[in-house]
């Protein structure tokens, strides 16, 4: 696997001015897809390309920053490992189901997923690799934690994480993301990401959890709150 030039994993890692940056980079790729150059970053963004030089290393530097920016969006709700109980562990499950699903069906997204599918048959080039470890690899390794959480607090019953995080991601996916790669006008409203997530929490946890799960109906607009403790379970 692609041991990527910079290491990106949050946004708090970058400056603002680097976030606007890798924005007019992500801008781009949807406009031009498979066009994107360091000289056009350096145009739209109006900086010069020895700064993005310095600041990515090279174009698959600027090609990974660009997706740990975007895997960056999906948040982890933390979990107190000691006092975690079945509602903070749907909350954070929950946020980043939502989240998730927002970043996936976003055009700039689609546009990157697009390009780096395109090149992934060519055999020289690094974009799908990169795509794969600072992004679903990437959030895997940012959820498993989370998982293992839930095991050990007796909230959750697997025996391999791996498995786990696939069907959680198979759960929250579903076909939306290849139903847009392929050009399906598919519009999902804020409403219907959190409705989607919420299910697939539940769904989750009905395989999954060490109980009987959730004991009560887990609202969308629940979770979205700043407060996780308003939760209804």
């Amino acid at each position: 696997m692609l041991q990527a030039s910079v290491d990106i994993d949050t946004s708090e890692a970058l400056t603002e001015r680097q976030k606007a940056v890798l924005d007019a980079a992500l801008r781009l790729l949807v406009e031009e897809g498979d066009q994107l150059t360091m000289t056009a970053v350096a145009r739209r963004a109006s900086c010069s390309k020895e700064t993005l030089y310095k600041w990515f290393g090279d174009r698959d530097g600027l090609l990974t920053a660009i997706v740990q920016w975007q895997a960056s969006k999906v948040r982890v709700v933390p979990v107190d490992g000691k006092g975690l109980t079945l509602a903070s562990l749907t909350v954070s499950l929950a946020r980043f189901a939502s989240d998730w699903l927002k970043v996936i069906s976003s055009d700039t997204s689609i546009a990157l997923n697009r390009v780096a599918i395109g090149r992934a048959g060519s055999g020289n080039d690094d974009l799908g690799a990169i795509v794969l470890e600072n992004g679903r690899f990437a959030l895997a390794r940012r959820l498993k934690p989370v998982l293992e959480a839930g095991r050990q607090a007796g909230l959750l019953e697997f025996s391999d994480a791996e498995v786990a995080f696939r069907t959680f991601f198979g759960l929250v996916a579903r076909d939306v993301q290849i139903r847009l790669l392929l050009g399906d006008q598919l519009k999902l409203t804020d409403a219907a990401i959190g409705g989607d997530a919420v299910r697939a929490t539940q769904q989750f946890l009905a395989l999954y959890g060490a109980k009987t799960g959730p004991q009560g109906p887990l609202e969308p607009d629940d979770f979205r709150s700043s407060r996780p403790e308003i939760i209804r379970l």
